[in-house]
């Protein structure tokens, strides 16, 4: 696994930048797809690409993404 430190997170939605709590993701590293919460960038998930496109896929269909 990388190192966390080696993760490159782009913010990909920000309702209320001031807030200072938008949802990054890292895909840089091969195989593998970070994710955290700019309020809280110590605290990383990861998933594998299939993992993070059901979860994506689901919430979708669930309703639970929005533009």
């Amino acid at each position: 696994m990388a190192e966390r430190t080696d993760f490159e997170f782009v913010t990909v939605a920000c309702r209320d930048p001031k807030a200072n709590n938008c949802p990054q993701v890292a895909v840089n590293i091969a195989g593998v797809v970070a994710v955290r919460d700019s309020a809280r960038p110590d605290e990383v998930v990861t998933f594998t690409p299939d993992d993070w496109t059901a979860l994506v896929v689901q919430q979708a269909q669930q309703g639970g993404l929005s533009a």
